[in-house]
């Protein structure tokens, strides 16, 4: 048996069905092992040393990997095509004993037939330069965030972080709303006059007074034009007429992707790397079982390979005519910045079209499949056409621009139509008269109103990605987790589509920039990233490049610790009296919410916690009899995470506690056996089925009532970017529904 370790679980049919009989795909479901979290885990003074374990709920992964591993002839390691896939293979390649230097790796960056048993003729040895890339990049996060994490916390509030690309891309979106803030709206008047001729209306846009450009921004300049040009001629001074060209963009990458997907379709970034995920790793097709749809979704390059431009010119000459066939394929340069290690986004085969997986894929999968499909086909069509003219017209001393566009030849927007925001104030018409030189139009009416200028506009996920991409600051797979992260910390958030900065990430941001400017620069970052594409290349030591950002670092940590300037709300002095040492009490802000504590800490621990309305909770005595059946102590009330608990008051000696059921609480009943769940309640919560143990089922989530429509298995409760979904509990399934709340209807 010839073992072949793959990451996703969810290709693992699909790559299993082209390797043929001999072969076991076993998924190592991410990253086995990282830095542990809770130290450094670099050792700084020994050429940055990275300390790796496995992770925790990677154990029993690992464990499995190792058995299946003794059992084979031969272990192929087949992660995902870019560095992170190659820096996993490296370390399974560490926990087996495997020679890195033996062809022990393949890629493929589509999961098709030819793709697999091509890879399969090819195996090549790990390449150290995409490991070593990768790792710097692990290394640099990890001494970013561990050390610049505690400045935070101490000068501004507890359980705060900083990154190295979150903090830089917190830093453009407060910057835009502080440019948002300080706009000032200047007033201008739009003018334009209504002419006609052979009763068809033309729309002459007011350009210039006695050759100069104009621009009317008050009312008193409005009536003093419409009084120069009341009776005047207006005359046709000049007309030019061209063909003008529409070019198809190019392919999918990554954020374009992400950013056609909000603009056209509404989806998150969250949703777009999901669905994208699902197309590329394979869906479930009646009689075919799992079929990947698409090329490797996580991608920075717009060059598609010569085998896929010839299939879509020999697809569009038959579909759509010769015509729509450009003389040369359509090539596109990738950007400059881009490392161009993997194809565009593309289908695997146009022969797949999105009319034939129509009622076969689910809506989302169908929605950005045929918007990949479409873009990728109209990439290798020919440009649109449109006839244009441009017109002059003079009436006194003013001049007039007439413009005007009607399509010539459709070329690729028969396909797929560019998106283009909605500019109200586009003047440029359709289906005008012929205008020839002399030509005098009558005068129907004009037109003009009071306007503003507006403020740049928020960022939106997909406008952010685009910054990102532009400036330079991550990579195509680190995009959706950047933005996603600083809303789970809650340094931004969403009005509508726009995301705005909260007064928390306002704060981390001015805190940030202080004390380390060169970390929070754009520039400095973009840089980075070139640098970490370097180490691929083989061009430099990813050592040599931590140590040059490394060195100053820890100079300036120390001095952000030890000054005295903070950021943190005062504590709240309260009425409580300190019963231990007569100090008057102060409320602040715990784990567990606000709390009252002695402001002589740490002298003086004494705490009390606060109910909802902010009164101090009296300390309630144990039940009547109340024993701890360990040691015979008293029980006493505490609070905790998941709510009230007893504890022995013998801790630390002994540590019994003992949970209080709410029994008015209903947890639903357990899929399984159709017994009542509970929560139970330890280090984490959980729901569990009260029969255990005849019935072991358990569950992180809440268990919903509502059965998946599409396969009948029963389904959670979860929450995505503030919205409540209920997902189904079949992995082979997994569909994902919003719960529609009342406000949403509305």
């Amino acid at each position: 048996m010839k073992l072949v370790v793959i990451e996703g679980i969810g290709k693992k049919e699909t790559v299993e069905k082209y390797l043929g009989k001999g072969y076991k795909v076993f998924a190592t479901k991410g990253h086995v092992r990282d830095l542990p979290s809770k130290t450094l885990a670099v050792n700084v003074k020994d050429n940055f040393e990275p300390r790796y374990e496995i992770i925790p709920g990677q154990k029993d992964t690992v464990k499995k990997l190792v058995d299946e591993a003794s059992k084979a002839e031969q272990i192929l390691l087949a992660t995902d095509p870019d560095r992170e896939g190659e820096a996993i293979s490296w370390h399974v390649a560490e926990l087996l004993g495997l020679d890195k230097t033996d062809n022990i790796r393949i890629a493929f960056n589509e999961i098709s037939k030819n793709a697999v048993q091509e890879a399969l003729k090819n195996p090549r040895p790990i390449d150290e330069n995409l490991v070593d890339a990768q790792q710097a990049r692990r290394v640099l996060d990890r001494l970013v965030g561990y050390k610049l994490s505690p400045v935070l916390c101490k000068k501004i509030q507890s359980k705060l972080s900083a990154g190295r690309v979150q903090s830089v891309t917190l830093r453009l979106i407060v910057e835009r709303e502080r440019e948002i803030r300080a706009f000032k709206p200047e007033e201008y008047w739009p003018f334009a006059s209504i002419l006609e001729k052979n009763r068809k209306s033309i729309k002459a846009v007011l350009a210039s007074k006695n050759g100069k450009k104009i621009k009317l921004v008050t009312k008193q300049e409005v009536d003093d034009t419409v009084k120069e040009l009341d009776g005047k001629e207006y005359e046709v001074t000049s007309v030019k007429k061209s063909v003008t060209r529409s070019k198809p963009s190019a392919p999918f990458t990554t954020s374009t992707m992400q950013q056609d997907a909000l603009n056209k379709l509404g989806m998150s970034l969250s949703q777009t790397t999901q669905t994208a995920q699902n197309l590329y790793e394979g869906v479930e097709i009646p009689g075919e079982g799992k079929v990947a749809l698409v090329t490797y979704i996580r991608t920075d390059s717009t060059r598609v390979s010569t085998n896929a431009i010839n299939e879509a010119r020999e697809f569009i000459g038959e579909k759509f005519g010769k015509e729509y066939v450009p003389t040369k394929p359509n090539v596109y340069a990738s950007k400059k910045s881009a490392q161009d290690a993997h194809e565009a986004i593309r289908p695997i085969t146009l022969s797949r079209t999105p009319e034939s997986l129509n009622g076969v894929l689910s809506r989302t999968n169908y929605r950005l499949y045929k918007l990949i499909y479409d873009r990728f086909l109209a990439s290798q069509m020919s440009d649109a056409t449109f006839d244009s003219l441009s017109a002059d017209i003079k009436a006194g001393e003013y001049e007039f621009k007439v413009t005007g566009k009607t399509p010539k030849f459709a070329g690729y927007t028969v396909v797929y139509k560019n998106f283009q925001d909605k500019d109200d104030e586009s003047d440029e018409q359709s289906n005008l008269p012929p205008l020839v030189e002399g030509d005098k139009l009558s005068f129907v009416k004009y037109k003009f109103e009071q306007k503003f200028t507006k403020p740049p506009a928020r960022y939106t996920e997909a406008s952010i990605v685009k910054a990102m991409e532009d400036k330079g600051i991550g990579r195509p797979a680190t995009y959706t987790p950047t933005v996603t992260l600083l809303f789970s910390r809650g340094y931004t958030d969403k009005e509508g589509k726009n995301i705005v900065p909260t007064p928390l990430g306002e704060k981390v941001t001015d805190m940030l920039i202080k004390y380390f400017p060169d970390i929070m620069n754009v520039k400095f970052t973009a840089g980075m990233e070139e640098k970490l594409d370097e180490i691929e290349d083989g061009s430099c030591e990813w050592q040599s490049v931590i140590r040059d950002f490394y060195e100053g670092f820890e100079d300036k940590v120390s001095e952000a610790m030890g000054d005295k300037f903070t950021l943190k709300e005062p504590d709240e002095e309260s009425d409580v009296i300190c019963e231990r040492c007569g100090a008057r009490m102060v409320i602040k802000q715990g784990r567990y919410g606000k709390f009252l504590a002695c402001p002589n800490y740490p002298k003086c621990k004494n705490t009390k916690p606060l109910d909802g309305s902010g009164e101090p909770i009296k300390p309630v005595p144990p039940e009547e009899g109340e024993k701890c059946e360990k040691c015979g102590k008293p029980m006493v009330l505490r609070k905790g995470k998941f709510g009230d608990f007893w504890a022995c008051s013998g801790y630390p000696k002994c540590k019994n506690i003992k949970n209080i059921e709410n029994k008015e609480e209903d947890y639903g009943v357990c899929p399984l056996c159709g017994k009542p769940l509970k929560a139970v309640k330890g280090r984490s919560m959980f729901f569990g089925c009260s029969g255990y143990p005849d019935c072991k089922f358990t569950s992180a989530y809440r268990v919903s009532a509502t059965k998946c429509p599409e396969c009948n298995s029963y389904m959670i409760e979860r929450k995505y970017e503030g919205k409540d979904y209920l997902v189904c509990a079949n992995k082979e399934c997994g569909k994902k529904y919003l719960v529609q709340t009342k406000q949403d209807e509305a």
